[in-house]
This record gives structure tokens, sequence and C-alpha cells, in this order.
């Protein structure tokens, strides 16, 4: 027996359903389901942390919450390029933890439907584990990634701890 709120939760995962944020880096195309996105701000002053992996680029204060960055650009072995006002911090929620995926531009949200996502080619590459599918659009292909890809136990443990020790926890 459905409530009226459980309806409206069942209305909202309707409403977020085959929906994706498009980004950029460079010229490929990249999609994260919206469901995972909790908003975009532009890109602000970073805070460094020692030890951190190469492609944490640190964390910010975001209204008072301490939140850990990644440059996707360097998680998937690119070359960095400089920060401008194009460039995007989608915050997202992965494994109860909000980050920060700094990218170079934010494209739109779309509806990608089930049936025009193909899996990823099967090549034994770093990077392709972080794709979760391919959406067609159109003559466009989108990259969709896997949120919970993006980072293993071991970084998720060491960002909650970084995310302690400069919270004053």
């Amino acid at each position: 027996m459905y409530n009226r709120l459980d309806q409206e939760e069942q209305h909202e995962d309707d409403a977020q359903k085959d929906k994706y944020l498009t980004f950029a880096l460079g010229d490929e195309e990249y999609g994260i389901e919206i469901a995972h996105v909790t908003e975009i701000i532009g890109i602000q002053s970073i805070t460094e942390v020692p030890q951190l992996p190469e492609f944490m680029m640190g964390i910010i204060n975001l209204r008072g919450k301490i939140i850990p960055v990644m440059d996707v650009r360097l998680r998937f072995r690119k070359r960095f390029r400089d920060y401008n006002d194009r460039t995007c911090i989608i915050v997202i929620n992965i494994k109860e933890l909000s980050i920060g995926l700094i990218v170079d531009r934010v494209a739109e949200v779309i509806s990608i439907p089930r049936s025009d996502i193909v899996p990823p080619p099967d090549m034994k590459q770093e990077g392709s584990r972080y794709i979760q599918g391919i959406g067609k659009v159109g003559e466009q292909v989108k990259l969709l990634l896997d949120c919970d890809e993006l980072l293993n136990y071991y970084e998720v443990e060491s960002l909650h701890e970084a995310g302690q020790h400069n919270t004053g926890g």
C-alpha cells in the first residue's frame, strides 16, 4: 500500500530516470546520472591536502561543509588544463561521501533511454572501468560514468580521514 510520501518519492525517482547531466573534458562528452548530482558550482579556491592522490586537488568549503575535489581530467590520465570561467565543479554523492568533480564545462541535462545505452567495449584499459555505458544521442555518443568506480574503497577511506582532520573531527 502506497502512502502519499511513497508516491512523491516514486515520482521523483521517475523524474530522474534516464536523465544525465552532460559535461565536457576537451572534445569528449560525458554523462553522469542526475540522481548522483547534488549541485553545480563554479571553480573556487581549493585547499591542498598533503598525501592525497595526484588527481585529488584538495578540499573546498561549501557553505560550511568540507568537500574533497577531484580533477576528472587527471583521474582519466589526461593532461592538466588550466581552469577558466567555464570550469565547473559538479558536486555528487558517492559511497556516502560528497565529492566535487572538476570538469572543463557543464553542458545540459538530457534524457537517454535505456534502449539507447550500450555497454562499453571491453578494452581492458585503466580508464574504461569508469565508463558504465555509452549513450547514443542522435549522431553523438556520451560516455556515461559509473560514479561508484570513480573512487575505490581505500581512496574513500583516505578522503573520510582527510575531511575529519580538516574539520577538527
